[in-house]
């Protein structure tokens, strides 16, 4: 084993706050793993809410960047994905809104782009399977208003809970767990329409 899987692999026991003040100490490879620990969710999160490949891996760039640039306004009291998806979230909607002439739609694009993440080891069939259940799935969450499908993304793509979302998006508590409850019985019968019981 190299020297260098082995620094890799020593960061493991380090949570993420300790991460960023060694990044803050000037600890370069404490970022790389915070990068390493966040850019696919972060990117997966982007391309939903923009449903634009090529903007979200370049939007997803500008979150690091970003993040790296106000690593000395972090603190500590807030955890580090709720901080990193509020940052994220504000890049994605200043983006939207910039290119707001015509609404987005956060399922799958004409290039069958899903989403830039790679799956775990199935068979062909498997992955035929899943990936049909999923445009399914996301067709169901991007045919919602944008004020509940975000809330969705948030709560079953990436386990925020319901005090995390209300972080990130600035929502009061209430609000939030009434939007997904509503968000929830709008997509039941589409859901169930299309033979999937279960999410």
């Amino acid at each position: 084993m190299s020297g260098h899987s082995l620094a890799v692999e020593s960061f493991v026991a380090f949570a993420d706050c300790d991460l960023v003040t060694q990044a803050i100490a000037g600890r370069e490879s404490s970022f790389e793993e915070l990068v390493r620990r966040y850019q696919r969710p972060i990117a997966s999160y982007v391309y939903r809410m923009t449903g634009d490949y090529e903007a979200a891996l370049d939007l997803t760039q500008e979150v690091f960047i970003k993040v790296y640039n106000s690593l000395a306004r972090y603190r500590p009291e807030y955890k580090f994905s709720t901080w990193i998806y509020r940052i994220a979230h504000n890049t994605a909607i200043d983006h939207l809104r910039r290119h707001s002439t015509h609404e987005l739609d956060l399922a799958t694009d004409e290039h069958g782009h899903e989403r830039p993440i790679l799956s775990g080891a199935m068979t062909p069939e498997q992955e035929s399977e899943r990936a049909e259940r999923r445009a399914e799935i996301e067709g169901v969450v991007g045919a919602l208003p944008e004020s509940y499908r975000e809330l969705i993304i948030l709560r079953h793509a990436h386990d925020l809970s319901y005090d995390e979302i209300a972080e990130v998006t600035g929502l009061p508590l209430g609000t939030v767990k009434n939007r997904i409850f509503r968000a929830r019985e709008a997509m039941r019968s589409p859901l169930i329409e299309r033979g999937i019981t279960s999410v």
